[in-house]
């Protein structure tokens, strides 16, 4: 290769090597005034519940919730103009009875806020999600990693998206069998040793199959739960929910996901303005966020039990707690009267039956409601 060719290729090494290392991130002046807009998030489940939240945007620095949007009057309306209430269960969440609609006709969102403001998403025709064929499950490197099959025979789906809902077993870091009720005492009547935690996704998980010859989702990498991950400590369980989607919904979650899940790096794409199907009828020009489907959903469970994985695997307890400390007996009013200490077992004196104290440990660490419940799952194997 001649050296007027070869330096092209030298500039372009060089530079692949150095821009890493000179590039700073672009951290903009953070914006003080936020739009209030409205954030509409839910799916019409045409065979089932819906559930609709309803929130505000907030200012890119504030981590924490969004803001809700409470007592609005919120409905699902077809395209006859007939219409099915939903109701506030907790505030910005909206929820309808069981419903059993026909997929022949179309269906949008109505509300009207306490503000007075009303919105309406696009009419739109239900999709028919096809069953959950498997969850199948693999350790790998990395830790337990969920997968998700599935298809459609009649090649009409083509565009997919799963939520899932987490529930698994732990227990507190200490047994507590004793409790100090009304100044005695006594073994614990409730067991908050071992509690059930339940989380939601929060990653947006799509796929499409449009450029395929066949219906066919093979293996989407769905969880990867991490190798010590406190969730496989006892058993795990996870249930998967499937949408269809048309290409207009599917093109939104795409560009959601873009912009929430893969912005911050030098080659990433830069973030772009959502356009869902909601809009307001007060005043045209106001952005709305949200894009309201319809269809049926399908879902799956499974389970994933310790004795299933390698038994060299060790897993994170969750807690990080001081050994138990020993509380004497003109010390345990004082110490046990609240919750914030909890009596875990009696201490008796060497070679001797004369009680001395009682162990101790922090509520933290010894009363597992603290992180989840204890009432058993009635799905629970």
């Amino acid at each position: 290769m001649s050296l007027p060719r070869l330096y092209p290729l030298l500039l372009g090494l060089w530079l692949a090597l150095a821009l890493p290392g000179c590039v700073d991130p672009f951290e903009p002046e953070v914006i003080r005034s936020a739009p209030n807009y409205l954030v509409v998030s839910g799916f019409i489940n045409i065979n089932g519940v819906t559930s609709i939240r309803l929130s505000r945007t907030q200012n890119v620095a504030n981590s924490g919730a969004p803001a809700a949007e409470p007592r609005a009057t919120v409905a699902i309306q077809d395209e006859a103009g007939t219409s099915y209430p939903l109701s506030e269960q907790v505030p910005g969440t909206y929820t309808s009875a069981a419903l059993s609609l026909s997929p022949a006709r179309r269906y949008q969102l109505r509300l009207r806020t306490a503000g007075g403001r009303e919105y309406a998403s696009a009419l739109v025709t239900p999709k028919v999600a096809p069953p959950i064929d498997e969850l199948p499950w693999a350790v790998e490197d990395r830790g337990v990693r969920v997968y998700v099959n599935a298809h459609d025979a009649t090649n009409s789906t083509r565009y997919y998206r799963w939520t899932y809902t987490e529930t698994w077993e732990f227990h507190s870091a200490y047994r507590s069998g004793l409790e100090y009720v009304n100044g005695r005492m006594q073994p614990r009547a409730e067991d908050i040793y071992q509690c059930w935690g339940t989380a939601g996704s929060t990653s947006i998980a799509i796929n499409s199959t449009a450029r395929l010859n066949q219906d066919v989702v093979a293996r989407y990498p769905l969880i990867l739960l991490p190798a010590n991950s406190v969730k496989l400590r006892f058993k795990y369980s996870v249930q998967v929910r499937q949408y269809a989607q048309t290409a207009e919904e599917y093109a939104y979650w795409e560009q959601l996901k873009s912009n929430t899940e893969s912005v911050g790096g030098l080659f990433d794409p830069v973030p772009s303005q959502l356009t869902g199907n909601v809009q307001s009828l007060t005043d045209a020009t106001e952005p709305v966020v949200g894009y309201v489907g319809a269809g049926t959903v399908t879902e799956k469970r499974i389970f994933i039990a310790s004795n299933e994985l390698p038994l060299t695997q060790q897993y994170e307890t969750g807690y990080n707690c001081a050994p138990p400390d020993t509380v004497p007996l003109a010390r345990v009013p004082t110490v046990f009267s609240t919750s914030v200490v909890l009596p875990l077992y009696t201490v008796y004196a060497p070679m001797s039956n004369t009680i001395v104290g009682y162990s101790s440990a922090s509520a933290e660490c010894a009363d597992c409601r603290r992180r989840g419940t204890n009432r058993r799952p009635d799905f629970w194997q």
